[in-house]
């Protein structure tokens, strides 16, 4: 689980609990061909395929000034 905090996650790899919700085998094959996303690239995955996850979870990228 993440906590609930005021300043943001930040990390140079996803964090296992939104890893989790990227597809797996066949699935996931079907996923990088449709969009066009290598299996390396797992954040870009997760905006595609997790848009709209089951139960209180929502994927939004916002981009802000580092």
């Amino acid at each position: 689980t993440m906590p609930l905090k005021e300043k943001p996650y930040r990390d140079k790899v996803l964090f296992p609990f939104f890893d989790g919700l990227i597809p797996e085998g066949w699935l996931l094959d079907i996923a990088e061909q449709s969009w066009k996303i290598s299996d390396r690239d797992r954040f870009s995955l997760l905006l595609a395929c997790c848009k709209d996850c089951i139960g209180n979870v929502s994927i939004q990228c916002i981009m802000h000034d580092a």
